[in-house]
């Protein structure tokens, strides 16, 4: 058994489409109408569609995952994320762990958390 892919609800798939191709270059592999595979294994799935599975709200922002992306130049990835997305909102701004290693923290449009870090 392997893992395949790590899904996460979004209310507009195209503006998350759109999001995770311009900061991290995630390209659109499948569009099964509300479902969308980008690589790396990343799924986008509509909001409508995953209450109707689940028969339950969505709970934004709820800190019990984060998708991590790794970034040799964060301060230039920073940047990029204030250009493109100003209104982004930040769990924790550029901090540097206590073993070296420097981090951001923020959240999608649909508040699911996403942590970019220099490769350990």
């Amino acid at each position: 058994m392997k893992l395949k892919n790590v899904l996460i609800v979004v209310k507009d798939i195209e503006k998350s489409r759109k999001f995770y191709h311009d900061l991290f270059g995630l390209d659109l592999i499948l569009d099964n109408g509300g479902n969308m595979i980008l690589t790396e294994g990343l799924v986008l799935q509509d909001e409508k569609i995953w209450k109707e599975f689940l028969g339950k709200e969505i709970i934004p922002e709820n800190h019990s995952c984060e998708l991590y992306f790794e970034e040799e130049d964060l301060e230039a990835f920073i940047q990029k994320l204030e250009n493109l997305y100003p209104q982004v909102r930040y769990v924790n701004r550029l901090m540097t762990h206590s073993w070296g290693q420097k981090v951001v923290r923020f959240y999608d449009p649909d508040g699911n958390l996403i942590e970019v870090g220099t490769p350990m």
